[in-house]
């Protein structure tokens, strides 16, 4: 357990194992990197995993300026965790806003990416006016979250529900900023990704069925995993499958080797 000052903005995060490759997993809108308890020993047999709270998130702080909360702020901390813990490059990937976040890290970074897990995440719109509807159901969750506050944690799925926050004012912040999205940037980068990528979704995870078959067809040689039975928290609700996903994703970029 450690923390990271980001001028003034304390970031939580974990490091688990050691190996020839670095993980970086980013958790959901209104998770914690408490969600990824169930892969931390799979994924940390035999590399370097690195799990974190964003900003609004968990134990980093919350901080009261809006413009601190953005696309650009959190891609900028991802990079910084890998400066701190050594790591010129990883395997990005993360869960719903996690997800899209490491989209726009390989956006930005290219360069320290090795290979990307895209888990029940959407990749954004490129119509305006879908983005705009998107953005108008961020804002009304942060508006929840100021009114109901933390207690509405209770009615999400899964990686919701396990976590542990100190602030509703920091999720509604988090939500006005990082959740609404600026522009089709995101999404117009998919067929430009040049690292191993890998697609999972949930079977049951009903609002992510389409984008998940769509960034697979755009992001070339980009293979999916359906877990059966699982929803938006494919991890959490299907671990064993979900592990066996990403282990045998993962072995193709480093072959373990059998005794």
């Amino acid at each position: 357990m450690a923390t990271l000052n980001r001028d003034g903005v304390h970031l939580y995060y974990e490091v688990h194992g050691e190996g020839p490759k670095t993980i970086l997993l980013t958790h959901g809108y209104s998770a914690t990197s408490q969600m990824w308890t169930g892969q931390i020993a799979e994924l940390s047999k035999d590399h370097r995993l690195v799990i974190w709270d964003m900003r609004g998130h968990g134990r980093t702080d919350s901080p009261d300026d809006p413009s601190l909360y953005s696309e650009p702020a959190t891609v900028a901390d991802m990079a910084a965790l890998l400066d701190a813990v050594g790591a010129k490059t990883a395997i990005v990937g993360g869960l719903s806003l996690g997800g899209y976040m490491s989209l726009a890290f390989n956006r930005v970074h290219p360069d320290r990416v090795e290979a990307l897990l895209i888990i029940d995440t959407g990749p954004g719109f490129k119509k305006d006016e879908s983005r705009e509807g998107w953005n108008q159901t961020s804002r009304a969750t942060a508006d929840r979250y100021e009114t109901e506050g933390l207690a509405l944690l209770e009615r999400g799925s899964a990686e919701r529900r396990t976590a542990r926050h100190t602030s509703a004012k920091g999720l509604a912040l988090a939500a006005r900023g990082m959740l609404t999205q600026r522009d089709a940037g995101v999404i117009n980068s998919l067929p430009d990704i040049k690292v191993p990528s890998i697609v999972v979704v949930g079977s049951e995870d009903t609002p992510f069925l389409a984008a998940s078959d769509y960034m697979a067809a755009k992001i070339p040689g980009a293979q999916k995993a359906v877990i059966e039975g699982a929803g938006h928290a494919a991890n959490i609700d299907r671990p064993d499958a979900f592990n066996a996903a990403l282990r045998a994703f993962i072995d193709t970029l480093n072959p373990r080797t059998v005794a």
